[in-house]
């Protein structure tokens, strides 16, 4: 099912709506940075939560603030980087894979989406080495989920590589435990 918001705009945001948030947002203009009572989340939060590249564009057009944190500390940059594949595309690719490499291109595809979405949020004025609730910055995601792709462009917008969580591990101690070589070879090297 997903998440339910109670504030519209999040809703919206969160379910592609891109027509819905528009009217939302002529009738309230004050709705594009509303947050969420359950979660804090603003509409630009659930729109990067889910990957909803047009409402994402959408919403930086208008100027939505990018500044903003949830209650659990995050950003809209936060959700970016913890994007990764759900149930459902990991049961679509490993289905398609058999035939013609349908599932290889699904999941190509995927990774395309999420680097065009971080290119996005990073476009703005986002703070790169924003900490959550457990002191991870947006490097500490991308380096647990493995994304290679997505590391340069955090570290072209000068990621702090040596920031500690409240566990004291630094990006590239998760890329470390991870075993992700190419990831701890690029922290290395800009570090």
């Amino acid at each position: 099912m997903g998440t339910v918001y109670s504030e519209p705009a999040c809703q919206a945001a969160y379910s592609d709506d891109v027509q819905r948030l528009y009217q939302l947002l002529r009738e309230d203009p004050q709705r594009l940075n509303a947050q969420d009572s359950g979660t804090g989340d603003t509409p630009l939060m659930a729109a990067c939560r889910q990957g909803n590249i047009k409402v994402v564009q959408y919403l930086l057009d208008n100027h939505a603030d990018v500044t903003l944190t949830n209650k659990k500390q995050r950003t809209c940059l936060h959700y970016v980087s913890k994007r990764t594949f759900s149930a459902l595309d990991y049961l679509m690719i490993i289905l398609l894979m058999p035939i013609l490499l349908l599932g290889f291109f699904i999941m190509e595809d995927k990774k395309r989406k999420n680097e065009k979405l971080m290119k996005m949020v990073l476009s703005s004025s986002v703070d790169v080495n924003a900490k959550d609730y457990k002191g991870n910055t947006s490097l500490h995601y991308v380096s647990q989920r493995k994304s290679h792709k997505l590391v340069p462009l955090l570290l072209e917008r000068q990621a702090d590589t040596a920031a500690k969580n409240n566990m004291g591990d630094t990006a590239l101690d998760i890329a470390n435990k991870g075993k992700s070589l190419k990831i701890s070879t690029m922290l290395k090297k800009s570090g």
